[in-house]
């Protein structure tokens, strides 16, 4: 059956999950940092991308691999992209939409971290960030021009479960 006429609900469970020799509905975790190659030749196709397989935690895990598919599968993506933070999901969907010359307009109100990723680390890069002096589209309309690449929004969920404390 197509993922796509599941429910929400049972996709969160059944979509993008494929079932192995084992048999297991859950997905095995694989706690381990290298791999295997068969042989020199086999590590060679590898490295040059010719053939699929994992090489090191760091560029692929069939733990993260598994993940990433059954979040596409879920959202009817064509592919997704775990990282290891959210500053680096936010810096990964930044420079690949923006580069030097590029400008994007952000909301006012900013995690501190996103902040400084946006004022200190992306000019560096040449991206201009333009932060609105307020929330109403007309604010973030003012900023954008033929060079801006993104609109950012930040969730400040956090603050507000802070701030009820």
């Amino acid at each position: 059956m197509d993922n796509k006429e599941l429910r929400f609900e049972t996709r969160q469970i059944h979509a993008g999950l494929h079932i192995d020799a084992t048999g297991a509905r859950g997905v095995a975790v694989h706690p381990t940092a290298a791999y295997h190659f068969e042989s020199c030749d086999y590590a060679a196709d590898l490295f040059n991308l010719t053939k699929a397989g994992n090489i090191y935690t760091r560029l692929n895990n069939p733990t993260n691999s598994q993940y990433e598919e059954r979040i596409a599968a879920l959202y009817g993506g064509v592919g997704a992209l775990a990282t290891s933070s959210g500053m680096s999901a936010i810096l990964l969907a930044v420079t690949s939409l923006a580069g030097e010359g590029d400008n994007i307009v952000a909301s006012p109100r900013l995690y501190g971290g996103t902040y400084n990723q946006f004022r200190i680390s992306l000019p560096r890069l040449g991206i201009d960030v333009r932060i609105a002096q307020g929330e109403s589209p007309d604010d973030f309309r003012r900023l954008v021009d033929d060079r801006t690449r993104m609109v950012f929004i930040e969730s400040m969920a956090t603050r507000r479960v802070m701030s009820s404390i």
